[in-house]
């Protein structure tokens, strides 16, 4: 079992303090709605555990197993059992999608996995998530429509199985029957693995596919209201204003900007001197 224990997080972002003592606790076989109002600190979150240079922080600890997260680089988190499926996945011309998981899983094994299993389980991944069957050879999200780099984005996360995984808006660019796909692969990879679970989304329906175990929603850098699936329902119905005036919350009327795109292969690959 892992679990991932995020204590008085503060990070601040260009100047600017977004989180702003966030606490989490996140364990395998579990399912975590991150909920909120836009600009309110949800992306920062999770760029922040991964490690993105932009968000700096200031107080508090990260701590995955015990072990001091905010003292690792991105690819040791990644290694260590962390992965972000990214809100604006990167294009990286040049690298196929089998090139960049074959040496991403090579990364965690002290032996390299061999080219008949790496296909096996490649082919099969990309049928669960019902891609063309040339996604390994093309180059890494290039050319993909919006929803095939979401899909590309579950395609790695089964790959590399990680023990806990953040999913950011991975929903948005779906139609109906990829929301599906994605859905049944990441539930079918958490009933195996007991993957621990971080869900950004603003939509209902995505959550009531996965089901999740608990629910929180992050208003001005701090989590400010904890539940479980009944209190998706009922900010789908009735939104965040109650929460807003129940808590007597003032919020800051800037927006949270979209991190800056970053090559996904430093999510999994410590770079070379």
């Amino acid at each position: 079992m892992s679990e991932l224990l995020i204590h008085n997080l503060h990070v601040d972002v260009d100047g600017k303090e977004i989180l702003k003592g966030l606490n989490l606790h996140v364990k395998s076989g579990e399912i975590h709605a991150l909920m909120g109002p836009n600009g309110n600190g949800k992306s920062t979150l999770l760029a922040a555990v991964m490690g993105h240079p932009r968000y700096h922080v200031s107080e508090g600890e990260i701590l995955l197993d015990g072990n001091n997260v905010l003292d690792m680089d991105v690819d040791e988190r990644s290694r260590a059992g962390l992965f972000l499926g990214m809100q604006y996945p990167a294009e990286v011309p040049g690298v196929t999608n089998s090139d960049f998981l074959r040496a991403a899983m090579n990364a965690r094994e002290e032996r390299p996995v061999s080219l008949y299993k790496f296909i096996k389980e490649m082919e099969k991944t990309i049928g669960d998530l019902q891609m063309k069957p040339d996604l390994a050879h093309r180059f890494l999200n290039e050319g993909f429509s919006g929803g095939e780099k979401k899909r590309n984005e579950i395609v790695q996360m089964k790959m590399l199985h990680p023990s806990i995984a953040m999913l950011d808006e991975i929903d948005s660019g779906l139609d109906v029957d990829a929301l599906k796909v994605v859905a049944d692969a990441i539930v079918d990879m958490y009933q195996k693995e007991e993957l621990g679970l971080i869900i950004v989304s603003h939509y209902e329906r995505f959550y009531q596919l996965l089901n999740p175990t608990h629910a929180h929603v992050l208003i001005d850098g701090k989590i400010v209201m904890e539940g479980d699936h009944e209190l998706v329902s009922r900010i789908d119905e009735q939104g965040y204003d109650w929460i807003i005036e129940e808590l007597g919350i003032t919020l800051d009327e800037q927006e949270e900007k979209p991190q800056p795109r970053m090559s996904l292969g430093s999510c999994a690959v410590k770079k070379e001197a």
